[in-house]
């Protein structure tokens, strides 16, 4: 990057209006606060996501949690501790038998609605702001509150330029998305083995296992991060419940009627994988929204997808102890047979995975694609970790206590919800009885707590003024008689000083 430093730019609209709720149908009775985001770092989202802001494409919404008609608590599930239900297993299971024997189960989804899509909050018209104008002010007596700051140039442009490309980033060692096809199962120890030595390996099985592994190399050269994770080489010899990995690697016939691969590919800036299979994946979404949203076929227009699924605010960015294929916004493609039938779209983040949406095929409504991508998504929570140790969360959206539908996000456990008022985690478990008696409720059970960050002198926030960047207080100065302080504070109280001091709040 040059010496240069990376800002959020946003521009902040109110939330006095309510519009159309996507839950419960209320035509007036959903209110969130919403910020368009001309770019933004990884860690601002975090920290925003951490104070119950959300993304959907560059319009960043935080419900106002006690005015609106389905309050919407931020969730995330500990994913390194995370051991999947029953029911969980039953999908795996289910998974499993599709692959290995190519029969479709019966009946519809038994599943998991997405969040709807929030287009009635907005977005709004942004203005026009191009960052590569952005230009640091002199430091002048009137400025002293100003740290030192670095010119912004061209912001965007040499996140994508620095982003490695396709083939730059295969050229590092993938992370290994887990292919559902693997070799048979190993057969159970006899009573007479020797429980202490490795299982004898057939020769076959090692050299099934050479050219998998050399499969792999050539995917990887072709540029696409994921594939095929080398085949487990001792069986769960332990009296340990079989974990989530286990599950999804469950050991298949040589003649497996499908092929399943998952491909994580870059949505911003697009990779070259993405750009070749954008068509691909935007008729898989249409597909969706019609049958499961009932959407009429021309509401999910391209525009539309590129809008909502494709267009991300947060710049693609690495860093030495992150994960290897770097942190912003990802689609993560489920293909079978060598066509996509699924996409998650996710966010990777400083320390979680953030589930953004997911959409499929509906011809495969009843493999259960819903809870089915949020276990990958939190085995591949898991393999990232192993990269970059803070990065430990799978962030599921929000939960929805007062929508039935919604509740199946609290199954994932072990489990957080955050406390609206104080913006600590409190377990799953302490927070429904709350929700069973209260539609809003603080989590918080400590009276005298309050939000760490709030703020304390919106003086230090940062606003972005006729291509220049100085604190709030130095703009209302250069702008005596200003009527937007109230504006302001508002916004620096959703975000918290920590951000409102990092994030360039665009003033006209």
């Amino acid at each position: 990057m040059a010496g240069n430093k990376s800002y959020t730019i946003v521009e902040y609209f109110g939330g006095d209006d309510g519009y159309r709720c996507g839950y419960c149908k209320n035509e007036k009775g959903n209110f969130s606060h919403g910020m368009w985001s001309h770019t933004m770092t990884v860690q601002d989202y975090q920290d925003l996501i951490d104070r119950g802001w959300r993304r959907s494409g560059k319009y960043v919404y935080k419900p106002i949690m006690n005015k609106t008609c389905c309050p919407q608590y931020t969730i995330r599930c500990h994913a390194l501790k995370f051991q999947p239900s029953k029911s969980h297993k039953k999908i795996l299971k289910k998974m499993s038998k599709f692959i290995s024997k190519g029969e479709l189960p019966p009946g519809e989804d038994d599943g998991e609605p997405m969040d709807s899509v929030c287009e009635e909050a907005g977005p709004r018209e942004p203005s026009k702001v191009c960052p590569a104008e952005v230009k640091c002010p002199t430091i002048t007596e009137m400025q002293k509150e100003a740290a030192e700051c670095p010119t912004i140039t061209e912001v965007q442009k040499e996140v994508a330029d620095d982003a490695p490309t396709g083939s730059e980033m295969s050229s590092k060692e993938p992370v290994s998305v887990p292919d559902a096809r693997m070799t048979a199962a190993a057969p159970k120890p006899g009573i007479g083995a020797d429980p202490s030595r490795p299982p004898c390996r057939k020769a076959k099985d090692l050299r099934k296992e050479r050219r998998l592994q050399k499969d792999q190399m050539r995917q990887n050269t072709d540029g696409v991060s994921s594939i095929v994770s080398p085949i487990p080489t001792t069986p769960n010899q332990t009296n340990q419940p079989k974990s989530l990995e286990d599950f999804i690697n469950e050991s298949l016939p040589e003649n497996a009627s499908h092929c399943l691969e998952v491909r994580l590919v870059r949505s911003n800036p697009p990779s070259p994988q993405f750009k070749a299979s954008f068509d691909a994946s935007y008729q898989v979404y249409k597909l969706y929204q019609m049958a499961i949203h009932k959407d009429p076929p021309d509401k999910p227009s391209e525009s539309q997808f590129q809008r909502f699924l494709c267009d991300s605010p947060l710049e693609a960015e690495h860093s030495p102890d992150g994960p290897e294929v770097g942190y912003g916004s990802f689609h993560q493609q489920y293909w079978l047979d060598g066509r996509i039938v699924a996409v998650g779209v996710i966010d990777i983040l400083p320390t979680c995975v953030s589930s953004v949406y997911l959409y499929y095929h509906p011809d495969f409504a009843s493999l259960s694609l819903g809870s089915y991508s949020a276990l990958r998504e939190i085995t591949f929570t898991r393999q990232l970790q192993k990269q970059s140790p803070k990065l430990s969360y799978y962030y599921l959206g929000f939960y929805i206590h007062s929508c039935p539908k919604m509740r199946y996000k609290g199954q994932y456990r072990p489990s957080d919800l955050l406390c609206p008022e104080t913006y600590v985690w409190v377990p799953i478990e302490r927070c429904i009885p709350q929700l069973e008696n209260t539609r809003y409720a603080r989590f918080n059970q400590d009276p005298d707590a309050g939000d760490a960050r709030t703020l304390k002198d919106v003086g230090r926030a940062l606003v972005l003024y006729r291509r220049a960047v100085m604190p709030y207080a130095v703009y209302a100065r250069k702008r005596r008689g200003s009527s937007d302080e109230t504006e302001v504070q508002q916004y620096g109280s959703l975000v918290g000083q920590d951000c409102a001091e990092r994030i360039l709040l665009y003033r006209t």
